[in-house]
């Protein structure tokens, strides 16, 4: 106060002064305007005197508050708890507002590369809508409304996340406007152009200032094409290459990637996953581990510390030097919270110092057995650990707000300075100094990499601290660096002791024991599918009903529930049925079921059940135009089985050349091909697969209408044996005849229909082989065949009787041989027998059952050759179907064989009441009882009786076979015609 009237008494005889002045020199000399404009002169000149003098009075204050400040930082370095009490303080009340904008911001998802329904897209948006952020997705920076309308240039977003394929767009974002203090994005602008690839050497490894330092890493392992194993060690690798005293057994080669999640580059903030990739020497695939239990296996409990420090210190000095070689390293950076996940892959060799050879700015989990879902399973594991860490709860901290004295207090004692909080620091590295406490305490599954407490007397650290703290030197950052090194000293303190007192627990309670393991929490994480399915609706937990199209060539899929606990135990279809698998998915419809179960008892409880139903699309068909050329093909290109021939489409031999009339086909197994009108041969999408039709190279099978085919079966007994492949001809056959198909079952024993055509026709089948069984208690196909005739008796040995026998894969000649023993023994001789042989079937790679290599597939048309010469030899009537569908093999229907081309499905509304009286006769099996069956028309039924059922037998490719298999039933009794897909 002395000072201040000190200062106003000279200015004020200043003033007089001047004026005196003024007026006597205006009494002499001077007009009134030059009067005034002197007067002017005077006051300007005293006016910017006294500001100045004002600004040196108020900046030698702040210099007095400022080193007031730094004796304040000596007593919190001195007393943490007061520093963490402090900052938890400021958080309750100094930074309502900024908590209130984080709880209630907008995160927003920049998908790239991406589709919206990726698991990964849907990871972050699930766990970011959990933790109380409004998600909005784009695919680039430039076509998100959220940002591109924002009035304040994009600000009042909090969370900006950018995956692979809009780094760039993000980069041009952050450049544009910088991000405020709140906001963060997922890539540290620095970084970005630190660890490009510039020939094969990394950029931040030319910069002049590390051209002194020796740094643990390989050249080129910024290279996006080369793997951890590639290249040649260099003087790096030997230099810290120190061989480890300890017995063999302990030795360590192998190559570890370490998952890192830079928090923050200036100043640098680093925490390492405990979960890495590795692979030694002796595996051929990685396996994910925990690094300590790794080197604690490996090198026993004191090297394995001492391997996690040297692990440590590399990192570190690599991120170090990468940032010194940046214009940010001596500035203020763009962004603040900007955080960056990195995989460093270490190559280890007989030394606990690890060298580099590969960083990537971006997690990687290459060289897994499993490399689609494991490494994906394994990345969302991550990024969901790190999302928790970065972005809590909202209101999930329960800190206790101080009360008004206490804050009063700590003000006083450590709050000297302006702003809203004691210490000194602009907000936004206030709010850092904040994130980093409460990284550290709750950490997770993370652990602090970088600031470490206890540098290695090393040259290469010292040369990169110097320079780091040299080009961080301006502001508050030394004060900001000392806090951040005394904040992850306490709390690694404070977890060593923790960890210390932790003692081995007493044995639970007998019923406490008999719930470990319980599966509390019967949901799914996710379903994962190899190719990626888009469910309807988007997957949630809660929702236990999906659906999901697949197009025509998509013909397996791969899929891998993922339960939220991992007590839960998850079965596909049945109760031991596998965890995960490769299914077939037919055309139509088809559907999975997921059982989530709980194995903690005897017997196992299903929990919950999830379904899954999927469409394939039927092939891709343009319809027929006036102007087409017609096509044909024998195989697909996709599962080539005969070598020999071309596969796909071409020019129909002949289509444009006047035919001869061709005669009908003497045999069923005539060579020929696939007929098809197209726009172009060249193109199977131009083609209209409604007409596609099987045409025999030099013949033709007739094609009977439904009067020929009642006539040529009256009176007739048509016996069927084999697979469910059989069993689709029969009921084609069934159809066929009577209109429509009033009984279907997916028969796996003896059963005979009666009354068919009118009571004239009777078709009896019976299932062979019965693979379900045990193989001592499986039918022989002698005794199921004798069971056959047994029960469709009496039987007439004539052409009349006619015995059908084949199936997908299992056909030989010693059950032609078989034939004709047991009908020559039953007096049969005579009858008429077709042979199915052998179709496509079991060639796609499904979990549970058999799998046919190519080679096998390949051999498979061998094997039929030798079944059809043997049957005509025999004197048997066939069918070649295996010719028939393997230039159709993708368009098997329901199955996990893929060898089904046919499917029974119910009709809306029945058809053809003057034919639904059907007896039914089912024998020596589970499908069926006698004493129910009907045995004659039903004269009074009960009006509130439901309406009888139809079925119809749909597949274009069994269309074909069975059509040719009454041809060679009725071969007396057909007409010209063409067999096309019904």
């Amino acid at each position: 106060m002395v000072c201040l009237l000190t200062l106003s008494r000279s200015v004020c005889a200043e003033v007089g002064m001047l004026f005196r002045g003024i007026w006597t020199l205006c009494r002499r000399c001077c007009t009134g305007p030059l009067l005034l404009l002197g007067i002017a002169v005077g006051l300007f000149y005293h006016t910017v005197t006294m500001d100045r003098d004002r600004s040196e009075f108020k900046s030698s204050q702040r210099d007095q508050r400022n080193k007031s400040a730094v004796f304040e930082y000596k007593l919190l370095l001195k007393n943490p708890e007061r520093l963490i009490s402090l900052l938890q303080a400021s958080q309750t009340d100094g930074f309502v507002h900024h908590s209130q904008r984080s709880c209630e911001g907008k995160a927003i998802i920049l998908t790239g590369q991406h589709a919206p329904t990726d698991t990964e897209v849907q990871l972050y948006q699930r766990v970011l809508q959990q933790q109380g952020y409004r998600v909005d997705q784009a695919r680039y920076a430039e076509t998100s409304a959220s940002l591109r309308q924002d009035r304040r240039d994009g600000r009042d977003w909090s969370v900006l996340l950018c995956l692979k394929g809009s780094e760039k767009s993000c980069l041009r974002k952050i450049n544009f406007a910088h991000p405020q203090h709140y906001q963060r994005v997922n890539i540290i602008p620095a970084f970005a152009g630190a660890f490009l690839d510039m020939g094969g050497v990394c950029r931040f490894l030319t910069d002049s200032q590390l051209s002194e330092v020796t740094l643990p890493i390989r050249p080129s392992a910024c290279a996006f094409s080369s793997s951890p194993q590639e290249g040649t060690p260099n003087t790096a690798e030997h230099q810290q290459r120190k061989p480890i005293t300890h017995s063999d057994n302990q030795s360590l080669n192998a190559t570890v990637n370490v998952y890192v999640l830079v928090t923050s580059a200036t100043p640098l903030t680093a925490f390492v996953h405990r979960t890495a990739l590795v692979k030694t020497h002796l595996d051929e695939t990685s396996y994910a581990i925990e690094l300590q239990v790794f080197f604690r296996e490996r090198l026993g409990l004191l090297l394995s510390y001492q391997a996690i420090d040297h692990m440590n210190h590399v990192i570190s000095d690599i991120l170090k030097a990468a940032l010194l070689s940046t214009k940010e390293s001596s500035s203020s950076p763009r962004c603040k919270l900007c955080f960056q996940l990195m995989t460093f892959s270490l190559h280890y060799n007989a030394s606990l110092r690890p060298v580099v050879v590969k960083l990537q700015t971006d997690l990687h989990f290459d060289g897994m057995k499993d490399p689609y879902f494991d490494g994906q399973i394994a990345k969302e594991y991550m990024l969901e650990d790190v999302l928790k860490l970065l972005f809590p709860v909202c209101n999930s901290e329960a800190v206790e707000p101080s009360s008004p004295l206490n804050m009063q207090e700590e003000t006083q004692k450590y709050g000297v300075c302006e702003g809203p909080n004691g210490l000194c620091l602009p907000q936004d590295e206030m709010h850092l100094l904040r994130q980093f406490n409460q990284h550290l305490k709750r950490p997770g599954p993370f652990q602090l990499l970088y600031p470490i407490s206890s540098p290695p007397d090393d040259l290469c650290h010292d040369l990169i601290q110097r320079e780091s703290h040299s080009a961080q030197d301006y502001g508050w950052r030394p004060a900001l660096m000392a806090l951040l090194q005394e904040l992850s000293l306490y709390y690694t303190r404070r977890h060593q002791t923790e960890s210390s007192l932790d003692e081995p627990k007493s044995p639970e309670p007998s019923d406490s024991l008999s719930r470990k393991g319980k599966c509390v929490d019967p949901h799914l994480r996710q379903l994962y599918t190899d190719p990626p399915m888009v469910l309807m609706p988007t997957f949630n937990a809660r929702m236990k009903e999906y659906r999901a199209e697949v197009p025509f060539d998509v013909i397996t899929i791969h899929i891998r529930p993922e339960p939220v606990s991992p007590h839960c135990h998850i079965h596909l279809d049945e109760h031991h049925g596998p965890r995960m698998a490769n299914y077939p998915v037919g055309l139509g419809n088809s559907r999975i079921n997921i059982l989530v179960m709980d194995e903690s008892e005897v017997e196992p409880v299903v929990m919950t059940i999830y379904t899954l139903h999927i469409y394939r699309e039927s092939r891709p068909s343009l319809p027929m135009f006036d102007e087409y050329v017609m096509c044909s093909f024998v195989q697909d290109c996709g599962l080539v089985v005969r070598p020999d021939q071309s596969c796909g489409l071409e020019p129909f031999p002949g289509s444009g050349e006047a035919q001869v009339s061709p005669q009908p086909c003497l045999s069923g197994d005539e060579p020929g091909r696939w007929v098809v009108p197209c726009l172009s041969c060249s193109d199977n999408r131009t083609c209209d697969w409604r007409e596609v039709a099987w045409q025999p190279d030099s013949c033709y099978h007739p094609l009977l209408d439904q009067p020929q085919l009642q006539t040529c079966l009256m009176n007739r007994k048509v016996l069927f044996i084999g697979d469910s492949t059989n069993r689709g001809m029969m009921y084609y056959l069934m159809e066929r005849v009577n209109t429509t198909l009033e009984d279907w079952d997916k028969a796996h024993d003896t059963i005979v229909y009666h009354n068919l055509n009118q009571g004239r026709t009777i078709v009896s089948y019976s299932y062979y082989p019965q693979f379900w069984l045990p193989k001592s208690q499986r039918p022989t196909f002698q005794r199921a065949l004798q069971q056959l005739l047994e029960r469709s008796q009496p039987l007439e040995n004539s052409p009349q009787t006619v015995l059908v026998a084949g199936g997908v894969q299992w056909l030989n000649l010693n059950h032609l041989r078989t034939i004709q023993q047991v009908l020559k023994r039953e007096g049969l001789e005579n009858i008429m027998v077709v042979v199915k042989s052998l179709g496509m079937g079991f060639h796609l790679p499904v979990d549970g059952i058999r799998s046919l290599p190519l080679n096998g597939v390949q051999e498979l048309y061998n094997v039929n050759k030798n079944i059809l010469e043997s049957a005509k030899h025999l004197g048997f009537e066939v069918i070649d179907t295996l010719s028939i569908t393997m230039g159709r093999y993708k368009e098997f229907l329901q199955g996990r064989c893929a060898c089904h081309f046919h499917e029974v499905y119910k009709l809306p509304f029945p058809t053809a009441a003057s034919q639904r009286n059907l007896k039914i006769l089912r024998l020596g099996g589970e499908s069926g009882n006698p004493a129910n069956e009907q045995t004659g028309p039903q004269q009074h039924e009960d009006p509130s009786s439901p309406p009888d059922v139809s079925y119809h037998v749909k597949g274009p490719v069994n269309a074909v076979y069975s059509e040719i298999l009454l041809s060679r039933i009725c071969v007396n009794h057909a007409v010209n015609g063409t067999i096309r897909q019904q």
